[in-house]
C-alpha cells in the first residue's frame, strides 16, 4: 500500500470523510512507486477541502486490493495487472467477427518485464507499445478450457532488461491489434430471422464464466477489476449499447462511444447490437428492446425503479448511476445476466403478468453481491451467488410480502434437495466451497452455489436475527465496495464482525460446514407456506379421483401452479395428462415456467398431443435452465433419443455456444454436468 494511499486513509479518519479514501482509489496511478517520491502535501491539502463534498454517484470506491491464485487464468496480477482497458471495435455481421484493438494500461509490479493474458480463439495481428512501436509477444499452448496465454514483453528485445522506457515508472500502455473467430465462443450472431422483428441482425455477448476472453484478450478473472471505455462501429441501422454509460437513442452513423467508471473484472464486459428502443420508468431505470417487443416489455417491469428503491433501503446506495435492462432474443443462454448498468434478460420471462419478474430483483441484487463485492475465483462462487438469492427474496418480500417470497424460498429450496438427491449427498460439488481446478468453472454452476449459499444466509439470520444481520450485510457490502473476496475472507470478517466462534450462535449455525462439507446440513429454516398447504390438498384430491375441472384452482398463481406441477406423480396416464390439459391448458401456456414444469411431464408419460409444442420450445428457446433438462429426458429413450436428434438438428443454430455444449454432451452421451440454476 502505497504513501499516498496510506495518508488517505488517516485523512479520512481525522476528518471521517469517505470521499477521501474514494477520490484516491479512483486513480489507480496513485498507487504506483513513481509517487511514493512525490512531496504530497500540497495534494492532500486540496483532499482535506473535498471532505465535506458529497459524492457523486460514478465515483468509486475500493477496500484495500485482494489476488488471489486464480485456477482459470493465466494471468499474474502479482506481476503486471490490467488497470484501465479501452476497446476500439467493429462489428461485421456479414463475416461474423469483431475486428478492432484494445489498449489497455498496465501497473507493473516488482520490476516486471511482462504482462500474461487471457485469450481463445483470438486472432493477433500486433502489438504496440504507446509510441507506436512493436512489442514482442508469445501465445502459449492450447490448454482445454483456458484457452491460450498471450505473454506480452514490456521491453523491445523480449529479455528480462529494463522496461527501455515503455511507460512512466510502473506503468506501461500496450496495444492488441486483433479479431475475434467466426464461433468465438462469447459471442452469438443472429439472422434476423431469429430476432423479434426479423428484420436485422442481432449480435450479444456472455463473457461469464471464462468467455471474455473470446473476444478481449484481457486478465480473465474475477479476482482483477479495471475501467473500460470503448468505440464501437455497427451498421447504422442498429444500436450498441454495452456493461457501461449507454446511449438511449440510435446514433446518425452507427458509431458508438462507451465509458465505465467504476472497476469491474472481466466476466462483467458485455456487448449487444440489435435493433433496439429504449423505454425509461424515471430518470435512472429503463428497459431496451426490440421495437416489436418494447411495449410489453416496458408493461412487464414497471416496477422496476419500485425494485431499486427497495434494495437501496435494504442494503445502502445503488453505486453504478443507471440500471436498465435489455431484453434479448430467445436464444439468450440464461435468465439473465446481471451485466453493470445492464443487465441482459431472456425474453421468456415476459409472462404478461408480470409473474416472473422475480429474475429481475436477482440480477439487481447483484448490483451489490457480485458486481459491488466478487468472487475471487469461480472456487468461491457461492459468494456471488447465495447472497443475491437471498438478497432477491427479501426485495420480493419487501415488494409483495412474505406469503409471496416464501413460496419462491420453498420452490428454491425443494430445487436444491433434488439436486442434492441427483448428485448424491457426499458429492464434491454439493459444497459451497468447490475445487473447480483443472475443470471448466461452469461445472459450479448448479442450484448448490445459489441455493445452498442462501439457505446459509438464512439460518444465520435465524441466528442473530434480521435486524442485526441486515446492519451486517450494508455494512459488508460497504466496507467491501468495488473489490474482490474469498470465501475465507470472508469468513475473517464473519468472525470479526458478527460471530465469534465461541459463541452459543457460531455452534448452532455451524458454518464450516455449510462451506466446505457435502449436502444439506440438518439445521436448515424449515419453511412452511399455508398456500401451498391448499395447492398439495388439490394434489390429493385429483390423486384421489377429483376431476381436475372441480379443483380449487381459481387463484392460483404462477408459484402455486409450479407447486402444482412439481407434486404430481412421476407416472401419469395419456387419459389424465389429456384431462389435465383439458382443463389447465398447460400445453398452449405463454407462461416458460409453467410450460417448462408441464413438459417435464409430457416426455416421460409420452403424451404425443404435446410434442409438437415442445418441438417448437426447444427449437426458439435456448435458456440453458429449460434446454438441458427436457433433452436429457428425452435421451433416456431409444425412441425419445431419436426425437432430441432430430428436434436438436434445427434447435442448434438457435442456440447460443454455452446451451449448444451442453446439449452436445447430451445427445453424444459424455459425462454430463449437473442441474443448472441459471439466473446469473
Amino acid at each position: 500500500m502505497s504513501a499516498i494511499y496510506l495518508c488517505g486513509k488517516v485523512i479520512s479518519s481525522l476528518c471521517h470523510c469517505a470521499s477521501v479514501v474514494r477520490l484516491l482509489s479512483a486513480f489507480p496511478y496513485f498507487r504506483l512507486p513513481i509517487m511514493r517520491s512525490l512531496n504530497l502535501l500540497p495534494l492532500l491539502g486540496i483532499l482535506l477541502i473535498t471532505c465535506n463534498q458529497p459524492m457523486n454517484q460514478t465515483e468509486t470506491t475500493a477496500a484495500p486490493e485482494t489476488v488471489s491464485h486464480d485456477p482459470h487464468s493465466f494471468s499474474k496480477p502479482g506481476e503486471a495487472v490490467v488497470k484501465h482497458l479501452d476497446l476500439d471495435l467493429t462489428v461485421d455481421f456479414d463475416k461474423r467477427i469483431l475486428s478492432g484493438k484494445a489498449t489497455l494500461d498496465i501497473e507493473i509490479k516488482n520490476n516486471a518485464t511482462q504482462v500474461i493474458l487471457d485469450t481463445r480463439d483470438l486472432d493477433i495481428e500486433k502489438v504496440t507499445f504507446e509510441d507506436g512501436s512493436e512489442a514482442k509477444f508469445e501465445l502459449g499452448s492450447e490448454t482445454k478450457h483456458l484457452g491460450k496465454s498471450l505473454t506480452i514483453f514490456l521491453n523491445e528485445s523480449g529479455s528480462s532488461s529494463p522496461l527501455l522506457g515503455r511507460g512512466a515508472g510502473g506503468e506501461a500502455k500496450i496495444t492488441i491489434h486483433y479479431s475475434t473467430a467466426p464461433n468465438a465462443a462469447a459471442l452469438q450472431w443472429l439472422t434476423p430471422a431469429q430476432t423479434a422483428g426479423k428484420k436485422f441482425p442481432f449480435l450479444f455477448t456472455q463473457s461469464q464464466a471464462i468467455l471474455a476472453r473470446t473476444w478481449v484478450p484481457i486478465q480473465d478473472s474475477p479476482g482483477i477489476r479495471f475501467t473500460y471505455s470503448a468505440t464501437v462501429k455497427v451498421p447504422k441501422e442498429l444500436m450498441a449499447l454495452m456493461s457501461a454509460e449507454n446511449p438511449q437513442q440510435k446514433s446518425t452513423d452507427g458509431i458508438y462511444h462507451f465509458n465505465m467508471p467504476q472497476p469491474i473484472p472481466a466476466y462483467l464486459l458485455a456487448l449487444s447490437v440489435g435493433d433496439l428502443e429504449f423505454h425509461s420508468f424515471d430518470n435512472r431505470t429503463g428497459v431496451y428492446a426490440e421495437p416489436v417487443t418494447i411495449e410489453k416489455a416496458a408493461y412487464e417491469f414497471a416496477d422496476l425503479p419500485k425494485m431499486v428503491d427497495a434494495a437501496e433501503k435494504l442494503y445502502g446506495p445503488y453505486a453504478w448511476g443507471q440500471y436498465d435492462l435489455i431484453i434479448l432474443p430467445p436464444s439468450f443462454p440464461f435468465g439473465g445476466m446481471e451485466n453493470p448498468r445492464l443487465t441482459f434478460a431472456t425474453p421468456t420471462i415476459l409472462a404478461g403478468d408480470r409473474s416472473l419478474t422475480s429474475l429481475v430483483a436477482h440480477e439487481l441484487a447483484h448490483s451489490w453481491s457480485g458486481n459491488l463485492v466478487t468472487n475471487a475465483t469461480w472456487n468461491d462462487f457461492w459468494m456471488n451467488e447465495g447472497f443475491t438469492v437471498y438478497f432477491e427474496n427479501r426485495i420480493m418480500e419487501a415488494l409483495y410480502g412474505k406469503e409471496f417470497a416464501d413460496m419462491q424460498r420453498i420452490l428454491g429450496q425443494e430445487g436444491m434437495k433434488e439436486t442434492i438427491k441427483e448428485l448424491g449427498d457426499t458429492n464434491a460439488d454439493t459444497r459451497l466451497k468447490l475445487d473447480l481446478n483443472g475443470r471448466d468453472p461452469d461445472d459450479g454452476v448448479s442450484d448448490i452455489a445459489y441455493e445452498k449459499g442462501n439457505n446459509l444466509l438464512m439460518v444465520i439470520e435465524r441466528e442473530i436475527g434480521r435486524e442485526k444481520f441486515d446492519a451486517f450485510l450494508k455494512n459488508y457490502f460497504s466496507k467491501h465496495a468495488f473489490s474482490t473476496i474469498t470465501t475465507e475472507q470472508f469468513l475473517e470478517y464473519y468472525r470479526s464482525n458478527l460471530v465469534s466462534d465461541s459463541s452459543d450462535e457460531a455452534k448452532r449455525i455451524d458454518i464450516m460446514k455449510w462451506i466446505y462439507e457435502p449436502g444439506l446440513p440438518d439445521n436448515y429454516v424449515k419453511i412452511t407456506s399455508s398456500r401451498f398447504a391448499e395447492v398439495d390438498r388439490q394434489v390429493e384430491a385429483w390423486k384421489h379421483g377429483s376431476a381436475p375441472s372441480k379443483l380449487a384452482t381459481q387463484k392460483f398463481t404462477t408459484n402455486e401452479w409450479l407447486r402444482f406441477l412439481n407434486t404430481l406423480p412421476d407416472s401419469i396416464s395419456i387419459d389424465q395428462m389429456k384431462a389435465l390439459d383439458d382443463a389447465f391448458h398447460f400445453t398452449s401456456s405463454g407462461n416458460s415456467e409453467i410450460l417448462f414444469a408441464w413438459f417435464e411431464h409430457v416426455i416421460p408419460s409420452k403424451y404425443v398431443s404435446a410434442y409438437a409444442s415442445l418441438e417448437k420450445f426447444l427449437v426458439n428457446v435456448g435458456r440453458r435452465k429449460f434446454v438441458k433438462p427436457l433433452f436429457s429426458a428425452l435421451a433416456k429413450t431409444d425412441e425419445g433419443k431419436k426425437m432430441a436428434k432430430d428436434i436438436y438438428s434445427k434447435a442448434r443454430p438457435n442456440y447460443h455456444s454455452v446451451t449448444a455444449n451442453t446439449v452436445d454432451e447430451i445427445l453424444e452421451e459424455l459425462p454430463q454436468r449437473h442441474k443448472d440454476t441459471e439466473k446469473h
